[in-house]
């Protein structure tokens, strides 16, 4: 019998007949969202795409969103319940890079259960990682010198907005402000989201490095961060900037 009569014989098309799937290709699309997991597994998918199509790849989103479901790389969170707003202070997007600058502190521990600290600087306007500061212990003079060495590259800011920690209110912290001409804006005790920026940043260097390795020396911490930063700054697709990385924000802003 040939192919024409038995088609027609049990009714269906010659042309479904033939079809042969390409079970391939997905493969590069595959290779590619494996190669991104391996570099950044705390990235989601609105961070994946943007990225991979800075990268040149033609594919589009559904096609990625696809794939990037069928290797269940969906990273499950937990939802929030949202609280009524208790009159929050605004919290502006300067205008211009060094217009204002957020600053923190955070906290860890090594593989022998030593703490240490990182003193984080975050320039509003671009989100860019200006430095971080990693060591056992950093006292206001600390901090004065980081602010320092990041300055003589940037430009020092029209103010700096911070918690009230006492590394921050000390006077020698509130003279060297005096010197330079910068305003030292305080939020209010017990509202940290009136230093949101910052806030969110620690967030994302928590997830990328403090809980995703494991440090047995501070050099380790200190080389990994160092890493990370270029990263952020130059590759990591920023969603509040239109998902482009915050050093290249800056240079179409036209304010570097």
């Amino acid at each position: 019998m040939s192919e024409r009569v038995a088609c027609r014989v049990v009714n269906i098309s010659r042309t479904v007949y033939r079809y042969e799937p390409d079970i391939h290709k997905d493969d590069p699309v595959i290779d590619a969202l494996n190669e991104l997991v391996a570099e950044q597994s705390t990235w989601g998918f609105d961070k994946m795409y943007p990225y991979l199509r800075r990268q040149g790849k033609p594919w589009n989103h559904k096609r990625v969103y696809r794939v990037y479901c069928k290797l269940k790389l969906n990273i499950r969170r937990k939802s929030k319940k949202r609280l009524p707003s208790r009159n929050p202070e605004p919290l502006n997007v300067p205008a211009m890079i060094n217009q204002c600058w957020s600053i923190d502190f955070m906290s860890d521990s090594l593989w022998d259960g030593r703490k240490y600290r990182t003193f984080n600087v975050v320039d509003d306007h671009s989100r860019e990682v200006l430095g971080i500061e990693v060591d056992l212990s950093l006292p206001t003079q600390r901090v004065i010198r980081t602010l320092e060495q990041i300055a003589l590259t940037r430009g020092f800011p029209e103010k700096i907005r911070m918690d009230n920690g006492p590394e921050f209110t000390s006077f020698r912290m509130v003279c060297w402000a005096e010197e330079r001409g910068i305003q030292l804006e305080f939020i209010k005790p017990g509202k940290p989201m009136q230093n949101g920026y910052i806030e969110r940043f620690n967030r994302t260097y928590r997830e990328d490095v403090l809980d995703k390795y494991i440090f047995s020396k501070l050099s380790e911490v200190k080389q990994r961060t160092d890493f990370w930063i270029q990263d952020y700054n130059y590759k990591r697709p920023h969603a509040s900037l239109g998902n482009i990385p915050p050093a290249e924000y800056a240079c179409i802003s036209g304010k570097l």
